[in-house]
C-alpha cells in the first residue's frame, strides 16, 4: 500500500515536470535550450538515484533476512549482497555520467 502511493506520488511529480519543462525551458527567441538539457539530466540523477535506493535497500533487507532465519549462512550471502550492491551503485554512477553528457551537447 505504502509502495503503491509511493508511486502514484512519484508519477504525480514527474508528469508535473515534464509538462513544466518547455515553460522552464524557454522558448523565446534568443533563449537556448540549456535549462532543457538541465532540467532532463536532473531528471535522469533523480530516476536513477531512485531505483538504487530502493534496489539496494531492497537487497540489503533480503540479505539480513537471511542472515536472521540462518545466522551461520552469514559468510556465504554477505560476498553476494555486497557484489549485488556494487554492481547496482554502477549503475547509478553510469546514470550520473549519461546525465554529464547529455549537459555536455549544451552549445
Amino acid at each position: 500500500m505504502i509502495i503503491k502511493k509511493s508511486f502514484t506520488l512519484f508519477s504525480k511529480i514527474l508528469l508535473l515536470l515534464m509538462i513544466s519543462v518547455p515553460v522552464m525551458a524557454g522558448s523565446a527567441q534568443g533563449v537556448s535550450d540549456y535549462g532543457l538539457y538541465s532540467i532532463s539530466g536532473a531528471i535522469v540523477v533523480g530516476i536513477a538515484a531512485l531505483g538504487g535506493t530502493i534496489g539496494q535497500g531492497l537487497t540489503a533487507a533480503a540479505a539480513l533476512s537471511g542472515i536472521a532465519r540462518n545466522p551461520e549462512a552469514a559468510g556465504k550471502i554477505f560476498v553476494p549482497m555486497i557484489l549485488c550492491m556494487a554492481l547496482i551503485e554502477s549503475l547509478v554512477l553510469f546514470s550520473l555520467l549519461i546525465s554529464f553528457i547529455i549537459i555536455g551537447n549544451i552549445s
